[in-house]
């Protein structure tokens, strides 16, 4: 054998078992980016929309609630998929459901955005 093979070999053993554990550790770092990256942005944003959706089903005719272009209204009617507010004497709007971001609250002055009382 040749000294050339012997350190060649030397090499790629010495090679080999540096490369499990650095491939380890980098697939530790993804699996705890992945983590960290659900944790703060997916979650939240779930549970914002989970509570968007408990609000829009309990829409009901009678309530105050504010649009996302910023149209304040009350329920006259609700359907399916769409809403129709009362804006004014005589004037009503239809809207989809969707574009609803909040009840709010007449007593308190307060809107409610699809948060539940404990």
């Amino acid at each position: 054998m040749t000294p050339f093979c012997a350190l060649a070999q030397a090499t790629s053993v010495a090679f080999q078992s540096t490369t499990g554990p650095a491939m380890l550790n980098q697939l530790v770092l993804f699996v705890f980016v992945v983590v960290v990256f659900y944790l703060l942005m997916v979650r939240p944003q779930q549970k914002k929309h989970r509570e968007h959706q408990r609000l829009l089903q309990d829409l009901k005719a009678g309530s105050k609630v504010l649009t996302n272009s910023g149209i304040h209204g009350l329920i006259a009617n609700v359907k399916d998929k769409t809403v129709v507010l009362k804006v004014a004497d005589n004037v009503k709007i239809e809207f989809e459901k969707s574009s609803i971001i909040a009840v709010v609250d007449t007593t308190a002055g307060q809107a409610s955005q699809g948060k539940i009382p404990d």
